[in-house]
């Protein structure tokens, strides 16, 4: 993805195998795009340490990608890897509902 400087970007270091390939789609800086970005961050911090990339797209910047992904309302977060294909709509700000969409199981809290 090329970041003109006009999107947020997030960059995390390549996944090891099997780990989970999310696109987000947002449409600018809006504080919805802004607000699904930091919940995918912090679901993913808190569920995938280590096992994602995140690509941030901005469709005001690049609306043509938005065909490939079959992109219908904003923001919009796509798992690409592992498959099946899985989308969420919204700004990710129910984690339960983003983990059960993206088919992640929640970590179990360790008993001491």
């Amino acid at each position: 993805m090329v970041n003109d400087g006009s999107e947020p970007s997030v960059e995390v270091e390549s996944p090891e195998p099997g780990a989970y390939n999310l696109r987000l789609y947002v449409a600018g800086q809006t504080p919805k795009s802004l607000a699904a970005i930091a919940n995918l961050k912090a679901i993913c911090e808190d569920h995938l340490s280590g096992r994602y990339s995140i690509e941030v797209i901005d469709l005001t910047v690049t609306p043509q990608l938005a065909a490939g992904d079959q992109i219908v309302a904003l923001p919009t977060l796509v798992r690409t890897l592992p498959p099946p294909l899985k989308r969420v709509i919204g700004d990710l700000s129910n984690t339960e509902k983003v983990l059960v969409g993206l088919d992640i199981r929640p970590r179990l809290a360790s008993t001491s």
